[in-house]
């Protein structure tokens, strides 16, 4: 679904690049059982770590959309060790608008061929969609909350939203910023949830600037 912007991401900064699905998601193992309330924080400290560990990749520049963008804020929240976070559309907490937006998708996947669209990308789509979408809205996620590991937060922060985003406000990205102390944020205008869809040139131009600046200016690990 993302096309060529990974590709164009890795040669326009330079970086070698890990692109990966999650479970449930591309062709990566479907779900066996619902995910918790907590799914995101055992990816971030779980799954996340495994999968750095047995390739061998340390202090890695996380790059998360929406639920990815949580995980990385919780990844390095929980005190592991990155050079810095790149945060499309993330959440920290649970907006009304993004229940309202969720709701409609389910009612979208149920009466239109939204699940043969989502067939084009997900070898199993109901375990893609319904596994995002059963958690959400789960009336015991409205009060999930990442903003504790916020503060925790020491390496430089990029964080992107669009105007028109569907699932959330700025209001996600501006409690980033109050709370992390080095943090660039973009608002993007004409764009909604996935802003590397509505505008790739824009993310990329920011994102090669942000990580030559990481380049120039290290971040110093103390163990």
């Amino acid at each position: 679904m993302w096309k060529d912007f990974p590709s164009r991401c890795a040669q326009a900064t330079g970086c070698g690049a890990l692109v990966y699905s999650r479970y449930g998601y591309g062709n990566s193992d479907p779900l066996k059982e619902s995910r918790g309330v907590d799914f995101m924080h055992d990816e971030a400290l779980k799954t996340l770590p495994e999968l750095l560990e047995k390739l061998r990749v340390e202090q890695p520049i996380l790059f998360g959309h929406s639920d990815g963008g949580s995980i990385a804020l919780i990844y390095a929240g929980s005190g592991r060790p990155v050079r810095g976070l790149i945060l499309l559309a993330p959440h920290v907490m649970v907006e009304d608008i993004s229940i309202r937006s969720i709701e409609v998708a389910k009612r979208a996947y149920e009466t239109t061929g939204l699940r043969g669209k989502l067939g084009r990308y997900h070898a199993d789509p109901d375990s893609a969609f319904w596994g995002w979408n059963d958690i959400w809205l789960n009336p015991d996620f409205r009060d999930w909350n990442i903003e504790p590991y916020l503060p925790r937060i020491t390496c430089p922060v990029l964080a992107i939203q669009g105007d028109d985003d569907e699932y959330g406000t700025m209001e996600q990205i501006d409690r980033i910023a109050r709370s992390v102390s080095r943090v660039e944020l973009l608002k993007l205008k004409d764009c909604g949830h996935s802003p590397h869809r509505d505008q790739p040139d824009a993310v990329i131009e920011a994102v090669t600037r942000f990580v030559r600046e990481i380049q120039v200016n290290p971040v110093t690990w103390n163990y």
